[in-house]
């Protein structure tokens, strides 16, 4: 309801200025472009409201385990931290034993908050996954 409040008032506030300030100056807007310009910020509220709402009703992923026995690449060497790209996606990551390096393959073994735990990647994890 705050949201349908806040547009309604907004939309008033367009039509009082332009009625009542831009006549003073002398700019006149014609009746149907006042009309399709009020039309369509009203069209253009709804869209983003309901696209906003969208959103933010989505739950965040932050500190799921939903990345464990995800692979990546290594971007930054592992010393054991770094950071490794999975997907299209770059990670701050360490290294769950020695150091890894750069273009080396990895699997995600576990998470600490926003940092991942990795380890390399091995032909063993192929038969694990089949």
């Amino acid at each position: 309801m705050l949201t349908f409040s806040a547009t309604l008032v907004e939309e008033i506030a367009i039509v009082l200025i332009v009625l009542l300030v831009l006549p003073r100056f002398g700019i006149h807007i014609p009746r149907p472009g006042f009309i399709g310009m009020i039309v369509g910020l009203a069209v253009w509220g709804v869209v983003s409201y309901r696209f906003a709402s969208r959103a933010l009703r989505k739950k965040p992923m932050i500190g799921s385990t939903t990345m464990v026995g995800s692979r990546g690449k290594v971007v930054s060497p592992l010393v054991p931290g770094g950071v490794i790209k999975i997907g299209d996606e770059l990670w701050e990551a360490k290294s769950a034993g020695r150091k890894i390096n750069t273009g080396e393959e990895v699997i995600v073994v576990g998470q600490d908050k926003l940092k991942l735990v990795v380890r390399k990647s091995s032909a063993g994890d192929l038969e694990e996954i089949e």
